[in-house]
C-alpha cells in the first residue's frame, strides 16, 4: 500500500494523505487499528473534466477499522455529503462457504442486492 501510495503521489492534487493511523480498543470488531486517509484523485481525471469540478469533488476520504478477522471501511466524498459506501468484511478459513456470515435477519436478507 505504501509503495502504491508513493507511486501515485506525483505533485499537487495527487496521492494519499494519511490523517490518522492509531490503535483503538473499543470500536468495530473490538480492538484494532484505525486509519483515516484522503485520496487525491484529480490527476486520474481528464483535465477538461477536472476544470469543471470543485476541489472537493477531487478527493475521496477513507476511514477504516481493522480488527482482524473483521474490518469495516467507509468511503465518502466531501462534494457529495449524503453519499457513502461502507464495506464490512469477515475473514474466515472456510473458502466462503458460510451463507450468513453477518447473521442477517430474514428481512435484512430480502433487502440484499445479489
Amino acid at each position: 500500500v505504501q509503495k502504491k501510495s508513493r507511486e501515485e503521489s506525483s505533485g499537487e492534487g495527487s496521492g494519499v494523505e494519511i490523517l490518522a493511523n492509531r490503535p483503538y480498543s473499543d470500536g468495530p470488531g473490538g480492538s484494532g487499528q484505525y486509519t483515516h486517509k484522503i485520496y487525491h484523485v484529480g490527476s486520474h481525471i481528464p483535465s477538461w473534466f477536472r476544470a469543471l469540478l470543485p476541489k472537493a469533488a477531487l478527493q475521496v476520504e477513507e476511514e477504516s477499522w481493522n480488527a482482524y478477522p473483521y474490518t469495516r471501511t467507509r468511503y465518502t466524498c466531501p462534494f457529495v455529503e449524503k453519499f457513502s459506501i461502507e464495506i464490512e468484511t469477515y475473514y474466515r478459513p472456510d473458502a466462503g462457504q458460510q451463507t450468513n456470515i453477518f447473521n442477517l435477519s430474514a428481512a435484512e436478507k430480502r433487502q440484499r442486492i445479489l
